[in-house]
């Protein structure tokens, strides 16, 4: 496992003013904190203006989204090269509301992981199973397709530049956590897979978030564990205090 790596995904969350506070509160409380890689993934609209603020800090920047075409007739859509022009170093893709609410597939997301790396930009690839998936035993299944499906066409060197964030689906918004244990698994899993479709050496280097309600009080629980290497959170990180204090509990 390489540094951990916490990143904050603010959703459709924030307006310009508190966007920024949110922002500079982060700066001033992470102020020599540099032994966990940090990143807050903003709306579109407010990227350039945290880019501004951030860049005299150790947090990165990201994008929730990206399109995998690089510039055309693309109505609404933003581009790598975009994100990349106003500061962005990740972009999430394949997040359980990309799969579940907008209806993005399995093939799309892979596009957009390609698009992300030839970019220049760090994919944050998401996987998760819905709780009925879980419940009828499904979860193993649903998340190697899901990372199948995302990685696919992608070869051993360019992986390295993926974070596979797992999100079961049910934990998301709703105050439910994994327990620490089945976080674990799903994590073990899953490196176990990448072992399996590339070499144990990347297995071991990919970074892999676990998100799903990770809040303050669970992150020293949930980062206990072996193969996770890091979180993606959502509720938590619209609050500077909460969101540092996971970061400094990390650190």
């Amino acid at each position: 496992m390489g540094k951990p790596f916490i990143a904050g995904n603010w959703k459709m969350n924030t307006n310009y003013r508190s966007a920024l506070g949110l922002a500079t509160g982060l700066v001033e409380q992470l102020k020599g904190v540099d032994t966990v890689d940090s990143a807050v993934c903003v709306p579109f609209v407010y990227l350039q203006a945290i880019s501004s603020i951030l860049s005299s800090s150790n947090i990165a920047l990201g994008a929730q989204n990206v399109f995998y075409e690089g510039n055309g007739a693309f109505t609404g859509e933003i581009s790598c090269e975009m994100l990349k022009d106003v500061g962005c170093t990740y972009v999430i893709i394949g997040h359980s509301e990309r799969r579940h609410v907008i209806g993005e597939t399995d093939a799309v997301i892979n596009k957009k992981v390609r698009a992300a790396i030839t970019g220049g930009l760090l994919p944050i690839f998401c996987v998760g199973e819905l709780l009925e998936e879980r419940e009828a035993g499904k979860t193993e299944a649903v998340v190697s397709s899901q990372v199948r499906k995302g990685l696919q066409g992608i070869d051993a060197e360019r992986v390295q530049a993926v974070t596979i964030a797992y999100e079961p689906v049910w934990a998301i918004g709703t105050g439910k956590t994994a327990t620490a244990e089945q976080a674990q698994e799903v994590h073990a899993m899953i490196r176990g897979l990448v072992a399996e479709l590339y070499d144990k050496g990347i297995a071991d280097r990919i970074r892999i978030q676990y998100g799903g309600s990770a809040k303050p009080s669970n992150t020293a629980e949930l980062m206990a564990n072996p193969d996770v290497d890091g979180l993606l959170v959502g509720g938590a990180s619209l609050k500077t205090e909460d969101f540092s204090a996971m970061i400094k509990t990390v650190a």
